[in-house]
């Protein structure tokens, strides 16, 4: 299917491309300079109007796979191939006349999120995101390591918005994907980490 014919399908009003890279933290450069990206669908709310007690599987089955390929395209894109992506997230922002459930339908079901995973060669559950709002408001992505999810040094945020969406009969649907972990990661990992819990620390929480 043809971009053109995917876009008509989804009601795809815009896309969106966020990328950024530090260059120094703290004053220096980190050991190993990530960048981030995040790509935003805008489209229709197919579910306007509709009852709460709808069910939202097939559109569900036809829209979410071609914004997992649609999205993940053009991280690949923005971010050097698959083989640079370290660590992934994903995210959906409802517009007002929607539900929460509809942003769900799009991004929490395999259709979504096997695909995502499978363009993006990760192992991991994905890290998300959902929330209604009006446009413009900035939405928090969190990420974390494409395939080791415990692994603290890739747990990381990009800030994703649309200045015009969603308008209140729109959905926007992003994915987002980092190259490595944050700037100068140092606090260990569960590989690394001594046994805490209450007794062990009662002396320091007396």
């Amino acid at each position: 299917m043809q971009e053109d014919e995917s876009a008509a399908l989804v009601g795809l009003r815009k896309v969106v491309l966020y990328r950024e890279a530090v260059v120094t933290e703290g004053g220096t450069s980190p050991a190993h300079p990530a960048q981030q990206a995040s790509v935003a669908a805008v489209m229709r709310n197919p579910w306007i109007g509709t009852s709460t007690s709808r069910d939202l599987s097939p559109e569900t089955a036809t829209i979410a796979p071609i914004l997992a390929r649609l999205l993940t395209g053009r991280l690949l894109d923005a971010l050097g191939g698959v083989g640079s992506v370290e660590a992934f997230g994903k995210a959906a922002i409802v517009g007002s006349a929607g539900e929460i459930e509809h942003g769900g339908a799009l991004i929490h079901t395999p259709y979504f999120g096997n695909l995502m995973r499978e363009f993006l060669e990760g192992e991991s559950i994905i890290c998300f995101a959902d929330t209604r709002a009006d446009a413009g408001q900035t939405l928090v992505v969190p990420l974390w390591h494409k395939n080791h999810a415990a692994t603290r040094s890739h747990y990381q945020t990009i800030s994703t918005r649309v200045p015009d969406g969603p308008r209140a009969d729109e959905i926007v649907v992003v994915a987002a994907a980092s190259t490595g972990p944050r700037p100068h990661p140092r606090i260990g990992d569960r590989t690394t980490d001594p046994a805490v819990t209450v007794k062990s620390l009662e002396s320091a929480l007396s």
